[in-house]
C-alpha cells in the first residue's frame, strides 16, 4: 500500500488526509502541536463560520487577486460542497441572516470529533508533537518528535503548515526557510484580516469596547459596511478586516459615520443650525451615539473647519492609525508559496511529489467563511493531486 505523509493537521491537512485515505492510501498526519486543529477550534469560539451560502459566481470575487488561481479549485469544492461535507459528518448547519453558514452547535469541536472519527475508520494515523525540519539526503521527511529526531519515508507528501499568525496554535511560518533552501519560492508574509493600531488620546478610554455600527469604511476604492470595535490598542472588526488588501498597499482610511443619510438630508433637514456647536449637532440633530461623536473629535482634532464643513467631516472622516497590529495576532496572513511555485495540482515545481495546501499558499480572502472554504478546497485539491501522482508512479 502506498504511503502519504501529511504535515499539518488543520482543515487543509485533514481534508487532504480524508481524500487520500478514502481512496485506500495509507496516510500519516504529523503536527507540531500536542493536538490537532487548534486554529480551527479557535475559529469555533466565535461560532465557526464555515462558508457563505452563495453561488460560485458570488463567492469567487471575494478572493481578490487570487480568484483566477483558485477558480478551478473552488469550483470543485464551493460553498454548497462545504455544507454537504459538514452534513456528511453528521453536523446540523444553518444559514444566518447575512448568508453565513454555521454548525447548529455554534462551535468546532463536535465537527472536528466526527471528522477525526471518520479518519480513524479510514486508517489514518495521527502523530502529534512532530515538528517538521525538512528532508534528509534520501528524501525522507525529518521531524523533531517526542523521542528525538525521526525520519519518515513516504511515496507522496502534502504540506499544510499554515501561514504566520497565531504561532501559539502552530502557524509560525518556520517552514519558509526550509522550502527556500529546497529551491521553492516563498513570498514575504504580511497581515490580513488584522486590526489597526491607534494611539488614542485619554478621552477615548471610556469608549473602549464600544462598537462603531452603521458606518461605511473606505480605503482607496474598496468600501466596507462592517462594524469595528474600539480597544485600548486600536480598531478591530470585520469592517476593518475587509479592507486589509488596500491598507497593506498604503491606502488612507476614512469612515462615513452616516451612510444611510442622503446628501440632501445632510445639507437640508439635518444641516447644522446657526449658533449650534459641533457637539450639539452630532448629538441632537444627527443623534450619533457617543462613540461616533467621540471619534469625530478624536480624528478631526483642531481641523474641524467651520459649520459648512461639518457634513463633509461626518461623511468622510479621516482615520489615522499606525498600521496593523502585530502579525501574530492577525486572523490570517498573505505570503507563502506563490502560484508560480506550484503546478495546477498544487505540487511544488522544485520538489516533485510534494504538494501544498491551505494558508501556506499565497492567497487572500476576507472573513465570513471564505478562509475555511479555501483551506478545505485546496486541501482536497492537493489530496487529489497527490493521488494522481501515486497512480502515475504505480
Amino acid at each position: 500500500m502506498k504511503h502519504a505523509l501529511i504535515v499539518g493537521a488543520g482543515p487543509a491537512g485533514l481534508m487532504a488526509a480524508d481524500t487520500l485515505s478514502a481512496a485506500g492510501v495509507r496516510v500519516t498526519v504529523c503536527d507540531a502541536m500536542p493536538s490537532v486543529g487548534r486554529k480551527f477550534l479557535m475559529a469555533g469560539k466565535s461560532g465557526l463560520n464555515l462558508t457563505m451560502d452563495e453561488p460560485f459566481d458570488a463567492l469567487l470575487p471575494n478572493y481578490g487577486d487570487s480568484a483566477e488561481w483558485l477558480r478551478p479549485i473552488l469550483r470543485d469544492f464551493e460553498a454548497g460542497a462545504v455544507q454537504a461535507w459538514a452534513r456528511g459528518l453528521g453536523q446540523d448547519i444553518f444559514t444566518g441572516s447575512t448568508r453565513r453558514v454555521f454548525p447548529r452547535a455554534m462551535k468546532a469541536s463536535p465537527l472536528l470529533r466526527a471528522w477525526l472519527a471518520r479518519l480513524a475508520e479510514q486508517g489514518v494515523t495521527l502523530r502529534p508533537r512532530m515538528r517538521w525540519q525538512g528532508w534528509d539526503a534520501a528524501g525522507d521527511a525529518v521531524f523533531n518528535g517526542p523521542d528525538g529526531t525521526e525520519h519518515i519515508p513516504s511515496d507522496v507528501t502534502v504540506l499544510a503548515l499554515g501561514g504566520k499568525s497565531w504561532s501559539k496554535l502552530g502557524a509560525d511560518g518556520a517552514w519558509a526557510p526550509v522550502l527556500e533552501t529546497a529551491g521553492a519560492p516563498v513570498s514575504p508574509f504580511a497581515s490580513s484580516n488584522a486590526g489597526l493600531s491607534v494611539q488614542w488620546t485619554g478621552h477615548m478610554n471610556r469608549h473602549f469596547g464600544s462598537a462603531l455600527k452603521a458606518v461605511r469604511w473606505q480605503a482607496g476604492p474598496p468600501q466596507s459596511r462592517g462594524e469595528a470595535v474600539l480597544s485600548a490598542r486600536g480598531l478591530e472588526g470585520g469592517g476593518i478586516y475587509a479592507l486589509s488588501p488596500a491598507l497593506r498597499e498604503g491606502a488612507a482610511l476614512s469612515v462615513d459615520l452616516v451612510p444611510d443619510l442622503t446628501k440632501e438630508q445632510l445639507t437640508g433637514s439635518k444641516a447644522p443650525a446657526k449658533g449650534r456647536t459641533l457637539a450639539h449637532w452630532l448629538k441632537s440633530t444627527l443623534r450619533l451615539p457617543p462613540v461616533k461623536s467621540a471619534l469625530v473629535f478624536e480624528m478631526a482634532g483642531d481641523k474641524r473647519g467651520n459649520r459648512d464643513d461639518w457634513p463633509r467631516l461626518v461623511r468622510n472622516l479621516p482615520v489615522r492609525h499606525d498600521g496593523f497590529l502585530p502579525m501574530d495576532e492577525a486572523i490570517s496572513t498573505v505570503g507563502g508559496v506563490p502560484m508560480a511555485g506550484v503546478n495546477d495540482e498544487l505540487m511544488l515545481r522544485a520538489v516533485p511529489g510534494v504538494f501544498c495546501a491551505g494558508e501556506m499558499l499565497d492567497w487572500d480572502a476576507p472573513t465570513g467563511g471564505y478562509l475555511i472554504t479555501a483551506c478545505l478546497a485546496t486541501g482536497r485539491h492537493a489530496g487529489l493531486g497527490a493521488l494522481r501522482y501515486l497512480e502515475a508512479a504505480a
